[in-house]
C-alpha cells in the first residue's frame, strides 16, 4: 500500500486522540542520535528504522481519560503504577492497531519500560518538534507550556511526517519575567537551569515540601490555561518524590576520611 507523507502519523493521532493524547510528532533517527550520548542512540540497535512517532499529551485531557478508565475498572486504583498501566492499554489497543490497518508493525517503546537501547524521550520529543527544554528541567510546548508529558514512541521502518509546533520556539530566551526562578522555594531554578540535587535535597528533607505542586512550574508564563487538574499535579508530585527518595537512598553514605 502506498502511503502519503503523513498518513501513518495522522492515523495514530486520530486513534489516540479520544484518550487525551493530543501530541503526535515524528523524529528522524539521525536527528535524535545527534542529540544523545552513544548509549542512547538508535543507529544499528533496532534493525531498519526510518521514523520514530512520539506520542504525548498536552493539558489535562489524558488525566481525565485515565480517571474515567479507573472508574470503569476499579482494580486500577490498587495497582502500583496505574497511570503507566493505562498508558500501555492505550498504546496496545489504539496506537498499534492503527498501524496494523496499514500493514505496518511498529515497535512500541514506553518511558517506564527498560528496553535496548535506552531512550531519552525528552530528546526524542525535541527531535520531533514537540517541545523545547526549559530552565525548569522539563519540556515546554508553545501552546501547553510545561503541562505536557511524553507517553510512548513507535519505531517504524517506513517514513511518515507530522507538524513540528516547537520549530523556532525558544521559551526561556523569549521570557522576560522568568517568574519560575522566584517561585522555587529553595532556589533550585536559576538562569543556569534546574539544580536537580538542590531540588531533591529540599523535597526529601521534610515531609510535604512541594507535594501539592512544583511552584516554579505553576509560575511558568506558558500554557497557564492548560494547567493539569490539582489531583493530577499531586499524583505526579508524589511520584517524583518517590523517585527522589529512591535516588537519595541509593547514594553512598559519606563518612570520615579512611572509613
Amino acid at each position: 500500500m502506498r502511503l502519503g507523507a503523513g498518513t501513518l502519523a495522522a492515523a495514530i493521532s486520530d486513534a489516540v486522540a479520544p484518550f487525551g493524547l493530543n501530541l503526535v510528532g515524528v523524529a528522524r533517527p539521525t536527528a535524535y542520535d545527534a542529540l544523545v550520548p552513544a548509549a542512547y542512540r538508535l543507529r544499528d540497535a533496532t534493525g531498519p528504522l526510518v521514523s520514530v512517532v512520539v506520542i504525548g499529551n498536552g493539558g489535562g485531557a489524558f488525566w481525565s481519560a485515565f480517571r474515567a478508565h479507573a472508574r470503569r475498572h476499579p482494580d486500577f486504583a490498587t495497582r502500583p503504577h496505574p497511570l503507566d498501566d493505562f498508558t500501555r492499554v492505550v498504546m496496545e489497543e489504539a496506537a498499534l492497531p492503527a498501524l496494523a490497518r496499514y500493514g505496518v508493525a511498529g515497535v512500541l517503546r514506553l518511558p517506564f519500560d527498560r528496553g535496548e537501547p535506552s531512550l531519552s524521550f525528552v530528546h526524542l520529543a525535541e527531535a520531533a518538534g514537540l517541545g523545547r527544554r526549559s530552565l525548569l528541567g522539563v519540556l515546554v510546548h508553545p501552546e501547553f507550556g510545561p503541562w505536557m508529558a511524553l507517553r510512548g514512541a513507535l519505531l517504524l521502518d517506513v517514513a511518515t511526517s507530522a507538524p513540528r509546533p516547537s520549530a523556532g520556539f525558544g521559551p526561556c530566551a523569549a521570557c522576560v519575567e522568568r517568574p519560575c526562578i522566584g517561585a522555587c522555594p529553595t532556589g533550585a531554578v536559576t538562569a543556569s537551569g534546574w539544580d536537580v540535587e538542590r531540588c531533591t535535597s529540599y523535597r526529601v528533607g521534610a515531609a510535604g515540601r512541594c507535594d501539592e505542586a512544583c511552584h516554579a512550574r505553576v509560575a511558568c508564563v506558558y500554557g497557564r490555561a492548560h494547567r493539569y487538574p490539582r489531583d493530577a499535579i499531586a499524583y505526579h508530585q508524589g511520584r517524583a518524590r518517590a523517585v527522589m527518595e529512591q535516588h537519595r537512598a541509593a547514594l553512598p553514605v559519606s563518612g570520615p576520611a579512611g572509613s
